[in-house]
């Protein structure tokens, strides 16, 4: 559940940091991984999921195009659909399921960059498409559509961002769902030049009835191993029913 979210922002941040401030080459980027997340979402079994990403990022000019297809595996008590949270209350037998999860494609918009004050500011518009199976709890069945504003300011070694956004869902026959608003606030530092860290706080609106909002601490580490292939981890404590107790995940990046 967290995966998309901390993968998402850790690029930005890192876009951010080498671009400075500046318009991007044509550039293709290629990633992928592994995450894993555990929690009980305000019931009284844990959800395990696995989601296992693949990512095709293009930037041109001020334009940034994003596009991921991810596996998902989630082990539960059926209540649970990953990017959502507890649906329904009560529990049922744990079981597995697994398969594709829903595709995300996204296209951002730097509104404004520069040099001077060290500042970068973009708007990006997401589709989620309902190309997970619903009858699995791998996702809701229907399509959904966000819009954010994401600004980083360059200070030394430091890079403070937010984000602010708000999110349409799609609404399910068998449950309803709740447009929410979520943030983020954090701040990377460059440790060397290949290696930057940081920390981020996500907040969100629960999206049912039956879930809880959504409050998550992210602490993430990226290294550049050369010119074209960067390693990033991180690590993920909830503090909040509607977040996952923890969770853990690593990716690899390869750019040309």
């Amino acid at each position: 559940m967290k995966c998309s979210l901390a993968t998402t922002l850790i690029a930005l941040v890192l876009a951010a940091l080498t671009q400075a401030a500046m318009a991007a080459d044509n550039r293709v980027t290629l990633t992928t991984g592994v995450d894993y997340s555990t929690g009980k979402y305000g019931g009284t079994q844990s959800t395990d999921i696995t989601f296992i990403p693949v990512i095709a990022k293009y930037e041109t000019g001020l334009w940034t195009w994003k596009l991921s297809v991810p596996y998902i595996r989630i082990t539960g008590p059926g209540n649970v659909v990953p990017s959502v949270g507890q649906v329904a209350s009560g529990s049922g037998s744990r079981t597995t399921q697994s398969g594709l999860g829903d595709v995300v494609a996204s296209a951002s918009y730097t509104v404004y960059s520069s040099l001077a004050t060290q500042t970068l500011i973009d708007l990006t518009g997401k589709v989620k498409f309902a190309t997970a199976d619903e009858t699995k709890n791998l996702g809701t069945g229907k399509n959904d559509y966000a819009a954010q504003v994401d600004i980083y300011k360059l200070v030394g070694k430091f890079t403070p961002f937010g984000t602010v956004g708000y999110k349409v869902l799609g609404s399910p026959a068998t449950y309803t769902l709740n447009n929410v608003w979520y943030g983020t606030l954090g701040a990377a530092y460059k440790v060397s030049k290949t290696t930057t860290s940081g920390l981020m706080l996500d907040l969100r609106q629960k999206s049912s009835p039956a879930g809880a909002p959504r409050r998550e601490l992210t602490a993430f580490v990226s290294h550049k191993l050369s010119h074209d292939w960067r390693l990033q981890g991180y690590a993920v404590k909830g503090f909040a029913d509607g977040s996952p107790d923890w969770g853990i995940g690593a990716m690899v990046s390869y750019s040309y």
